[in-house]
């Protein structure tokens, strides 16, 4: 298969893909908006209290990593959902570890913030 060469175009499409992508999980998830919110407060408080160049880097590495599993959970239910509108045990233990994997992320940043707020309120 032949590859097709390198286009400004092309790229300036995938991006505006990408962004339509954002703004339909903005739309349809709910759990978009939680964690917006969770986002501004964080940095907010990180504007309060102030925080080092490292304390920065990981709390937006933290907020990244839930974002990220936020909206894979989200593409892998509408698969799950595309392919059955059935019942499966075995779809069921997919969305379920999906799910998990966005906990898994949310403890981790609420992990991250209490390392990084906590010594500074109190």
């Amino acid at each position: 298969m032949k590859s097709q060469e390198f286009s400004f175009r092309s790229r300036i499409k995938s991006f505006r893909f990408a962004m339509e992508g954002i703004g339909s999980f903005f739309q349809r998830e709910h759990n978009a908006w939680l964690h917006f919110m969770a986002t501004i407060a964080v940095i907010t408080l990180t504007a309060l209290v102030g925080v080092t160049k490292n304390e920065l880097l990981a709390l937006v590495f933290a907020i990244g990593f839930v974002w990220v599993a936020e909206m894979f959970n989200t593409c892998i239910e509408r698969v799950m959902d595309f392919v059955s509108d059935q019942r499966h045990a075995e779809i069921k233990f997919i969305k379920d570890l999906a799910a998990g994997a966005v906990l898994v992320s949310a403890v981790t940043a609420l992990a991250v913030g209490a390392i990084v707020f906590i010594p500074k309120l109190f």
